[in-house]
């Protein structure tokens, strides 16, 4: 009897190792991403939702070819890049992480992930069901799903209207070099076009947080206002001439990102 009683106790034994280890390997599966079909984990995250986040100050960065799940892929420069297949979207799972050019990524800016183009750059996206068009900023690598050629943030897909059906048949075209520091959203929010190619984003102009003419009056008192001459004994001084209007000066210089 007592031998039965230690051999059911053993077997007990044995059967909650066997269960501790496998709960084990499910954690240690879950947290290393040893299940990941592509091979690559998710870069940390310095920054929480509801965190200012930081725009630009990343490196501008090509790479050298990579593998991924078997695929090879081989970054460059293409002026002439074109390509139409499907766009998907990403947002909180990635909010906050660095990008692969050392930026910050922001679901609610618009920028974008692709495997190949410089870091960072402007493509056009045009979303080919709706005619919707939009520059955006590619600053990160990715998708390797198949049949992907573009992820976008979670504000780009809103912007082109495929938010809601999380993929879409778009046409994505290279731009060229976009710059490193501060934040272009508001300027590649209004390159969106509904029945038409985006311009790029040097094309575009946008008001100022600040009336430059307010700037301008502060600095030249003298323009707001006008005395009138009275004929005096004394003789008369030159009224002063303001200073003279740069030769680059124009109506577009007056806004957007001709001030900074």
């Amino acid at each position: 009897m007592g031998l039965k009683i230690s051999s059911i106790a053993n077997t007990c034994a044995r059967m909650a190792a066997v269960a501790c280890a496998a709960l084990t390997l499910a954690a240690c599966n879950a947290t290393t991403g040893s299940n990941n079909p592509y091979g690559v984990s998710a870069s940390p995250r310095v920054y929480n939702d509801g965190d200012p986040i930081p725009r630009g100050n990343g490196r501008y960065h090509v790479g050298k070819p990579y593998v991924i799940a078997g695929v090879t892929y081989y970054p460059q420069e293409d002026p002439n890049y074109r390509a139409t297949g499907t766009a998907s979207w990403y947002g909180d799972a990635f909010h906050g992480r660095l990008t692969s050019n050392g930026e910050i990524f922001d679901m609610r800016s618009i920028t974008a992930a692709h495997p190949t183009l410089p870091l960072p750059s402007y493509v056009r996206v045009t979303n080919v069901s709706n005619g919707r068009s939009l520059i955006v900023r590619v600053n990160d690598r990715g998708p390797f799903h198949a049949n992907r050629v573009i992820d976008v943030s979670v504000r780009a897909a809103d912007l082109l209207g495929f938010k809601q059906q999380g993929t879409a048949r778009v046409r994505v075209e290279y731009v060229g070099r976009a710059k490193l520091e501060g934040s272009d959203d508001q300027q590649l929010a209004a390159t969106l076009r509904e029945n038409g190619p985006a311009p790029a984003p040097s094309q575009v102009r946008i008001a100022a947080e600040r009336p430059f003419l307010r700037q301008q009056q502060d600095t030249a008192p003298v323009l707001r206002r006008q005395p009138t001459q009275v004929a005096t004994a004394q003789p008369q001084r030159t009224p002063a001439v303001p200073a003279a209007t740069p030769s680059s000066f124009s109506p577009a210089s007056v806004t957007g990102r001709g001030l900074y």
